[in-house]
């Protein structure tokens, strides 16, 4: 990927800019490896696109209301405009130039770091496979949310992409890309976004895997290795229990919903109740009724420590910080012996992966595979199947 950013010193973020794709995987793959010696067998690493990648942009707006910046802020809290970006799609890129144009429209103050004044933090956008986007405005205060409603329909006849907006409170000098309180400014609050086989609800607050088409991998990956899990003895109309499988730090649902089917019962479990709904509209878009794909708005670990029998398969997806003493004390635990069988394990940071896997003793690598989820970094995807000892 040629970037012109990176070639003049403007923007950095991208660090391994140049660097071919081929040997930005494989130096990936060793450095994994390297990370993860007990597991025995690496399957070959699933890519993707190395630009255009990105489904979604989170953009710090800096500048005047006259001349606003959308892109980074550098070292001494100046704004950098990267708006034409190559690591997004061109619905992303095409939005920007109309974005900036409403903000200068609608008189939203850029927000000034070292002085800590103004409006407007940032603007994120995402988008899915038919171009359509999700818009949110962040805001130090509600000061400005009249001009945003007064002026949105112009927005709206500009991008009639756009399907959802809303506006998010940041008060805080903080570096943040988003407060806790959302404003709805649409009758539509979800944007599906086609990853896999299932198109996810993504919400402004929501987790979603920026790269969709190696997230669509990730899903197919596990999914597979779950169907090969269950074996016969889990067919459907054999008479057979049903597999039962927890996808733990669910989000909206990738892995549950890529799991469920016939001859399964699956349980999700989120902390956002949000996130949650849209999984389960999600499932029901899909046919899957509660006895099939069940999801509950519940700390992951708080929740398994109050079950009284483990499934057969556990998935887990946990934030970068990993699993965590007690969850992993769960699982290596008699309370999850007795039933879990398996342990699927999705983590963005290696690293934190690799400390969780010396705190499951009882617990053997069977396969791992990595995902380029992030062209141009050293950040990895990495999925690793584990069986009971």
């Amino acid at each position: 990927m040629q970037c012109d950013y990176f070639d003049a010193g403007a923007c950095r973020s991208c660090t391994l800019m140049g660097v071919p794709e081929e040997v930005q995987v494989a130096d990936a793959q060793q450095r994994v490896a390297a990370l993860l010696p007990t597991v025995p067998h690496w399957l070959a690493p699933a890519t993707g696109p190395a630009e255009g990648f990105r489904n979604r942009a989170k953009m710090v707006v800096s500048g005047t209301v006259e001349a606003p910046l959308l892109g980074i802020l550098d070292g001494a809290g100046r704004g950098v405009d990267l708006v034409a970006c190559g690591l997004y799609p061109p619905s992303v890129t095409a939005a920007m130039e109309p974005l900036r144009a409403f903000v200068t429209r609608a008189g939203l103050v850029p927000y000034d770091v070292p002085a800590r004044r103004g409006e407007l933090k940032h603007v994120h956008v995402t988008t899915n496979d038919d171009g359509e986007l999700l818009v949110r405005f962040v805001l130090r205060s509600t000061e400005s949310l009249p001009r945003v409603r007064k002026h949105l329909p112009w927005l709206l006849e500009q991008l009639p992409s756009v399907r959802v907006v809303s506006a998010n409170l940041l008060p805080a000098h903080a570096a943040l890309l988003e407060g806790d309180v959302e404003v709805p400014l649409t009758e539509q609050t979800r944007l599906p976004v086609r990853q896999g086989s299932v198109a996810l609800l993504t919400r402004p607050q929501g987790f979603l895997q920026t790269n969709t088409d190696v997230a669509g991998q990730l899903y197919r990956q596990v999914a597979a290795w779950v169907d090969e899990l269950a074996g016969a003895a889990h067919q459907p109309d054999d008479g057979a229990a049903p597999l039962q499988v927890w996808d733990l730090y669910c989000g909206a649902g990738g892995f549950a919903l890529h799991v469920a089917g016939p001859g399964r019962e699956v349980v999700g479990v989120e902390t956002s109740e949000q996130a949650v709904a849209a999984a389960r509209d999600a499932a029901a878009a899909l046919g899957l009724d509660a006895s099939r794909a069940r999801f509950t708005a519940a700390d992951a670990t708080a929740w398994a420590e109050q079950q009284g029998a483990a499934p057969d398969v556990v998935v887990v997806n946990p934030p970068r910080r990993g699993l965590g003493d007690r969850l992993c004390a769960w699982l290596d635990g008699p309370a999850a012996e007795g039933g879990a069988r398996h342990l699927v394990y999705s983590s963005c940071n290696p690293a934190s992966l690799a400390r969780d896997l010396e705190a499951l003793p009882g617990w053997a690598p069977v396969r791992g595979r990595l995902f380029a989820m992030f062209p141009q970094t050293e950040h990895a995807e990495v999925l690793v199947q584990l069986t009971r000892r």
